[in-house]
């Protein structure tokens, strides 16, 4: 017996030196980034924390419509916009998201389009290409984990749009390289674990991100089971995220959104080189980019009036509730769609298949469409339970957030009264 234990003994430890090396080189290969950043400071210790998600394309009246019990409790437990939030124009990912986190609308912050060329550089943006979204030098303002960072307050971010690329010299303390495959419940435990760090090391602005509602929506539509069952997926995330939260005992904020809502298209796909010549243009999707003033204004003339699918601008004459008159990279002359069509620059011959991309689209006015409205949920200790608000735009949150957090913010587009009165403490 006492030889079979020796012999049982000696195999565990061949097998724990074996299995050593390999479990060092599992935890070396951690997915989470640490930049190494100062510590929080002493002061910054004892503020509350916010965690900020996104449900990439989660329509405001998703969580009615589908059936979303830890997203509705959330709302009677804080505050909700129950008709929706108005993104920045335009509803698409990257220029919203970076709204949310900048307080600026695309148009100062740079961002005006997933991807887009901007005459200046005379490069083109794409969210999808390393290059230019990893580089900092394209993005204006100051992103929320930035604000942190600079005031002494560390910061993370699981996926956000803008959070890998060096900003102002700074990015999050932690952050991760997007992969949208990532699991999804494995993100919440990693917040939670972000929040179990030492108080010199836990962050206290985490953002948080998933887009399997965008994805179904676009694929099937925003009528559709698969985009039901998305809503619920993500709804139950929201209430272990919340249960976790609740477990800490820390003063933390937890704020919903989404970066816009989701449209059905309708008819087929609409090309602008049907009624003018673009040959001598840059172009990006819908995006018109002239060489010259003349080829600008003609372009202008040849496509105005001739489709009740879509308006056409100068830049400088667009109306000003867009707010897109005043950055080159949004094009000249702009259109705008009226309804949810699907326009591009150039016909299937120049390069484009001739199919739809996709069944639901987003990246129209939300005042003339109100199906790209997006998601709004607060709640935690800073926030009033039951308060709701009429539909207010997204750079608003920004002051919010560094209201809660106790950061200096400099000039920003959003204003903090259009949120104080959902906040406990409001005159201050």
């Amino acid at each position: 017996m006492k030889r079979f234990y020796s012999r049982t003994t000696f195999c565990f430890v061949m097998l724990a030196l074996l299995i050593a090396p390999v479990m060092r080189a599992a935890q070396s290969t951690s997915p989470v980034i640490e930049t190494g950043n100062p510590p929080n400071s002493a002061a910054q210790q004892g503020r509350h924390y916010v965690i900020l998600v996104s449900l990439d394309g989660f329509r405001f009246d998703y969580a009615a419509k589908y059936g979303a019990p830890h997203i509705a409790r959330l709302a009677s437990l804080g505050a909700s916009a129950p008709q929706g939030m108005i993104p920045a124009y335009p509803s698409v990912t990257f220029p919203s998201h970076y709204t949310i986190v900048t307080g600026l609308y695309p148009e100062h912050h740079g961002i005006v389009a997933n991807s887009f060329y901007d005459p200046v550089r005379r490069e083109r943006f794409s969210y999808g290409d390393p290059k230019t979204a990893l580089d900092g030098t394209w993005y204006g303002g100051t992103p929320l984990w930035v604000l942190a960072e600079k005031q002494g307050m560390r910061a993370a971010s699981f996926f956000w749009p803008g959070s890998e690329a060096e900003i102002q010299g700074k990015r999050p303390s932690y952050y991760l390289k997007f992969a949208d495959q990532f699991p999804d419940e494995q993100r919440v435990d990693q917040v939670i674990a972000w929040l179990k760090l030492p108080p010199e090391q836990r962050p206290h602005f985490i953002t948080l991100y998933y887009s399997n509602v965008d994805h179904s929506g676009h694929k099937y539509g925003p009528d559709a089971p698969e985009t039901a069952q998305a809503v619920r997926h993500l709804d139950d995330l929201m209430g272990k995220l919340w249960d976790g939260i609740a477990a800490m005992k820390l003063p933390i904020d937890l704020v919903i959104v989404s970066d816009h809502g989701m449209e059905t298209v309708q008819g087929g796909r609409v090309t602008l080189d049907t009624w003018t010549d673009l040959s001598r243009f840059e172009t990006v999707g819908p995006l018109l980019y002239a060489n010259s003033e003349a080829d600008a204004e003609k372009a202008y003339e040849s496509l105005l009036g001739k489709s009740s699918k879509f308006n056409v601008y100068r830049r400088k004459k667009l109306p000003r509730e867009l707010h897109f008159d005043s950055n080159p990279r949004a094009g000249d002359p702009v259109v705008v769609s009226t309804g949810p069509y699907y326009i591009t620059a150039h016909s299937s011959g120049a390069g484009e298949s001739a199919s739809l991309p996709a069944v639901g689209q987003h990246g129209y006015d939300a005042r003339a469409m109100p199906s790209m409205k997006a998601i709004f949920y607060a709640a935690g200790p800073d926030i009033r339970a039951g308060a709701t608000i009429a539909p207010f735009e997204n750079i608003d949150i920004y002051p919010l957030i560094a209201k809660i957090l106790g950061l200096r913010t400099g000039k920003i587009d959003g204003k903090l009264g259009v949120l104080r009165g959902i906040l406990k403490n409001s005159e201050n």
